[in-house]
């Protein structure tokens, strides 16, 4: 069973999903199913990953449930002008073939538009309830708080793993009620062989990997990693039903 997080927006977020960067085509279709099929329920997408038509074609042709399942996508910075989020919000729906996002989000900043041009659009693809909770991506602690003065900001998903995990705007998020997603959870793999990890992993009698997620979501930050093979799946979601000690999460802490 995944533990959830309760967003600002009153909707429920699971602490784990499937990222679906770099997923595209049977490949992607081939490691949705066998995640849904495992237990995942969070998909993580967006326009630039240029999969959400498989996305959907997949969980269409497997019958879910859409209450069932928690979707992420993004709106890239090229189109945050108003009519551009809407209009490439349109086509994320249409690929997806949903009549609504869990949780959409501002892929990356720009200094181009102005952040309430694009979080007024946010906000009204919101009432009409196509989106149901509003996020950012990559924003740092004066970009939020001038995102939190505009829109109820649920979500921002960040790089965030053991070894780079900023704790200033952890605290900050935590603070004011933001949720964080880590990706890059593993850090492309480079943490899972830092003496450290491996050493906490032994103890455990766990994989690094298993201990690099089960570190974000006992700080109760979302780990989207990806993964595509069976086995990688299913290890990854065998996180919730164990602790790492204090002494441990501090030592994970430290890594640099």
């Amino acid at each position: 069973m995944i533990d959830s997080i309760s967003l600002i927006s009153g909707h429920s977020m699971p602490l784990l999903g499937l990222g679906t960067w770099q997923l595209r085509g049977q490949a992607c279709k081939k490691a949705i199913q066998m995640a849904y099929e495992l237990g995942y329920r969070h998909f993580d997408t967006a326009w630039l990953y240029q999969n959400q038509q498989e996305i959907g074609e997949i969980l269409r042709d497997m019958y879910v449930d859409r209450s069932d399942i928690f979707l992420t996508s993004k709106i890239w910075r090229d189109s945050l002008t108003a009519s551009s989020v809407k209009g490439q919000f349109q086509l994320c729906l249409d690929h997806l073939q949903m009549d609504y996002v869990d949780l959409l989000l501002i892929h990356w900043p720009s200094s181009e538009v102005p952040l309430a041009e694009t979080l007024n659009a946010f906000m009204e693809l919101h009432q009409q309830g196509r989106v149901k909770s509003i996020g950012v991506s990559n924003f740092d602690i004066d970009l939020i708080e001038e995102a939190r003065a505009i829109a109820p900001i649920s979500v921002n998903q960040v790089k965030c793993h053991i070894g780079d995990h900023s704790p200033d705007l952890q605290a900050y998020c935590q603070r004011h009620q933001v949720a964080i997603t880590a990706y890059c959870p593993l850090a492309k793999q480079s943490i899972l062989s830092h003496p450290t990890v491996l050493s906490v992993a032994e103890l455990q009698r766990r994989t690094t990997a298993q201990v690099a997620l089960r570190w974000l979501v006992q700080k109760k930050i979302i780990a989207i990693p990806k993964a595509s093979s069976q086995n990688h799946l299913k290890d990854n979601l065998d996180v919730f039903d164990w602790q790492l000690d204090d002494a441990q999460m501090d030592l994970l802490d430290s890594v640099s």
